[in-house]
C-alpha cells in the first residue's frame, strides 16, 4: 500500500455565494441536470469526485421520523462550489472538462464534519505539553508527572493536562498536592483535570498565590479540603483564577502556533469546521493573523468568553469576506462538570452532601450581555451540565426576551445554545423545545462517563442524562461536538458514542439507557446540516447540494452500514474545504 500524506493550507480568500432570499436550495439531482449545458459535451470543474458514496442529509429542520439521507456517487467543484451531485453516468459530462479527478473507489464522502464544542488554542496546545490522556492507573500518571518534571529547570512551572481519575484501575480518586510535593518542592505545578475547570496545584503552587487554609471558597469556585481543613491541592472553578494569573505570560509566537498545530490536527481527522466555545480577543487577532497568511486549515465560528464580551456587544457580529472565521456568539460559564462534582444538580449528589455550584458567571454579570447580545444579533452558548444550572439558565434566558420589546432585539431568529446539558429534566426537555433553544452536547462525554455517572446521579437521574434521541424527537436540534482538549476530538469516537452508547470497547453499564443512542441518519445531521444551522450557515453550508460551499470529509469506511468497531478503525483519507484539498492520505 502506498501512502502519500499531504498537509496544506488554505492561501485563498473567495467570496461566500449566500442565498439571499433564505429560500431552500433545489435537491441535489435536480440542481446537478440544471446546472448542465445541454450544447456542451465537456462542463468545466476545478475537482470531480467519482465512483464514491456519497452521503448527504437535505433538510436541516428536526421531524420526530427517521431523517431522509440522500444517496450519489459523484460530485463537481468549481469555484469552491458544488456545481455537479449525482451519479457516475451522468458525471461523465464532467470528466473530460475538469481540472482533477479522483476515482475513490467507493470510499465514503460526507458533508464536511463539524466540531461544534471545541477549544482550538488547547487542542495545538496539548501537542507541546505533558498529556496524561490515557493512562489506566494513578500510579502510572504520577510516574508521567515526576518524569517531566525532571526536565523542568527550578523555578519554572511544571505543566500539562488530561488527567482523569475515572479511568485509573488501581484509585479512582482526585490528585492531590502529596502525590506530588516531593518532587516539585522547588517547582511550582498547574495541572488541569481533563475537564479543564478543575486542576491540581501543589504546595509551591499554593504558596506563590498566597492561598492558605483560611482562604474562603470564591463565589462559583472551591479549594478542596481534607478532613481536617488542610488544602488538597484540587481545586475548582474560580479557584483556578488565582493560579491562572501567576503563570509565566505566554508570547504570541507560542499561542499562534497553538493555533495552527489545533487546525492542523483537526484538518488531519477530517474536520472541516469547528466551533470554538470560548476564544479570547487575543487569539482570535492571531487567527485573523493566521487567515490573511494563508494559513487556516479548516473554518471557525467564535464564541468570545463572557469576561470579553464588551467589544463584540459595542460592534455586532462580523466575519471574513471568504467566511473561514465568524465571530458571531459569547460563551457563557455558569456551573462546573459533573465528573469533578462540581455540576450544579437540584438534589444533592447520590455519593456527596453538596449540589455543587453555580456563579461562574452571576446574574447580575450576565443579564446585562443577554440584553446586549438580543440588541446586537447575538448567539449565546452557555455551559451547564446540572440540572438546577440549566433549568436557572432559561429562567433567565426568558427573563432577558421579556424584559427587551421584541421590536428592540436586532433579530427574533436567536438560536441560543446550552452547551453540554447533561442532564436534563422532562419539564426542561419540553421547555427547551418550546423555546427553541439548541443544545450543544458531546457524545464521548456520555460513554466516558459511565464510569462515574451512575455513582454521581443514581439511578432516577440517570435516567434524564444525556437523552439525544427523546430530545431530537421532541424536534430539538442537537448539535455535537468534542469538547477537544477535553476528549480526544476524534470524529470516529463522536459518531461511534452517538449510535452505540458504549464503551470503546463496546461494554456498556447497568441503567445506562441504550435507546437514547441515535440512528446513523441522525448522527450523521448531529454533525452537518444541524451545526450548519446553530451557525447560521446553513445555507451555505452542512450538505452537498449545488450552489452549496464545497466541504466535504471523506472516510476510507462507510459509517451507514460498517459494524460501530470498524467505524474506530477507519481512517479520514481527504479533508476539503471551499474546494481545496487541505489534507489527504491518497491512495489507500
Amino acid at each position: 500500500m502506498i501512502l502519500n500524506v499531504l498537509l496544506v493550507t488554505a492561501g485563498y480568500c473567495l467570496s461566500a455565494s449566500a442565498n439571499a432570499s433564505g429560500n431552500e436550495r433545489p435537491g441535489p439531482e435536480g440542481a446537478a441536470r440544471s446546472a448542465v449545458s445541454e450544447d456542451s459535451s465537456c462542463q468545466s470543474a476545478d475537482l470531480l469526485l467519482h465512483n464514491a458514496r456519497v452521503y448527504t442529509p437535505i433538510d436541516y429542520t428536526v421531524h420526530e421520523s427517521e431523517p431522509v439521507i440522500e444517496r450519489f456517487e459523484a460530485v463537481a467543484i468549481k469555484d469552491g462550489t458544488f456545481v455537479f451531485v449525482g451519479s457516475n453516468a451522468s458525471a461523465e459530462a464532467w470528466r473530460c472538462g475538469a481540472s482533477e479527478v479522483i476515482d475513490l473507489k467507493e470510499s465514503a464522502v460526507y458533508p464536511g464534519f463539524t466540531d461544534s464544542h471545541q477549544h482550538l488554542e488547547g487542542v495545538g496546545r496539548r501537542t507541546k505539553t505533558l498529556s496524561l490522556f490515557g493512562i489506566a492507573t494513578l500510579e502510572e500518571t504520577v510516574a508521567q508527572i515526576r518524569g517531566w518534571s525532571k526536565g523542568v529547570a527550578e523555578g519554572d512551572w511544571v505543566m500539562g493536562r488530561g488527567w482523569i481519575e475515572r479511568e485509573w484501575e488501581d484509585e479512582q480518586r482526585f490528585l492531590t498536592r502529596w502525590d506530588v510535593d516531593a518532587f516539585t518542592e522547588s517547582k511550582p505545578l498547574f495541572m488541569p483535570r481533563a475537564d479543564g475547570v478543575s486542576a491540581l496545584v501543589n504546595s509551591k503552587a499554593l504558596s506563590l498565590a498566597g492561598v492558605t487554609r483560611d482562604t474562603p471558597d470564591p463565589v462559583g469556585g472551591r479549594f478542596d479540603r481534607d478532613a481536617e481543613g488542610e488544602l488538597t491541592g484540587y481545586v475548582l472553578g474560580r479557584a483556578m483564577d488565582p493560579f491562572r494569573a501567576i503563570l509565566p505570560p505566554e508570547t504570541n509566537t507560542y499561542i499562534k502556533d497553538n493555533l495552527l498545530r489545533g487546525m492542523r490536527a483537526n484538518a488531519s481527522l477530517g474536520w472541516t469546521a469547528t466551533h470554538d466555545a470560548g476564544m479570547s480577543w487575543r487569539e482570535l487577532n492571531l487567527l485573523q493573523e493566521l487567515h490573511q497568511e494563508g494559513q487556516m486549515a479548516h473554518r471557525v465560528y467564535v464564541a468570545v468568553p463572557i469576561s470579553e464580551a464588551g467589544p463584540l456587544i459595542a460592534q455586532g457580529p462580523e466575519q471574513t469576506e471568504d467566511g473561514w472565521i465568524a465571530l458571531n456568539a459569547i460563551k457563557v460559564f455558569i456551573d462546573g462538570t459533573l465528573g469533578s462534582r462540581g455540576a450544579a444538580l437540584l438534589e444533592p449528589y447520590a455519593d456527596a452532601d453538596h449540589t455543587g455550584f453555580m456563579n461562574r458567571t452571576t446574574k447580575e454579570a450576565l443579564m446585562p450581555v443577554l440584553a446586549g447580545a438580543l440588541a446586537k444579533g447575538l448567539q449565546i452558548m452557555t455551559h451547564v451540565i446540572g440540572d438546577r444550572a440549566l433549568r436557572t439558565t432559561l429562567d433567565w434566558y426568558e427573563e432577558a426576551w421579556d424584559a427587551l420589546p421584541s421590536g428592540e432585539w436586532a433579530k427574533t431568529d436567536l438560536r441560543w445554545r446550552l452547551e453540554h446539558a447533561q442532564i436534563i429534566p422532562a419539564q426542561d426537555q419540553e421547555r427547551i423545545a418550546r423555546m427553541n433553544v439548541t443544545l450543544s452536547m458531546q457524545p464521548s462525554h456520555a460513554i466516558g462517563d459511565l464510569n462515574f455517572a451512575p455513582a454521581r446521579l443514581g439511578d432516577d437521574r440517570l435516567a434524564l442524562a444525556y437523552p439525544w434521541r427523546p430530545l431530537i424527537k421532541q424536534g430539538i436540534p442537537v448539535v455535537a461536538g468534542s469538547d477537544a482538549p477535553v476528549e480526544a476530538g476524534d470524529p470516529r469516537i463522536e459518531f461511534y458514542a452517538a449510535i452505540t452508547r458504549q464503551r470503546l470497547d463496546g461494554s456498556s453499564g447497568e441503567g445506562w439507557h441504550p435507546e437514547f443512542a441515535v440512528s446513523r441518519a441522525q448522527a450523521l445531521k448531529m454533525f452537518t446540516v444541524w451545526p450548519a444551522y446553530s451557525a447560521f450557515q446553513e445555507i451555505d453550508r452542512g450538505s452537498i447540494q449545488v450552489g452549496k460551499r464545497a466541504d466535504l470529509t471523506i472516510f476510507d469506511t462507510d459509517f451507514m452500514t460498517a459494524t460501530p468497531a470498524q467505524i474506530l478503525k477507519s481512517r479520514a483519507i481527504m479533508t476539503i474545504v471551499d474546494g481545496k484539498i487541505i489534507f489527504k492520505v491518497w491512495p489507500v
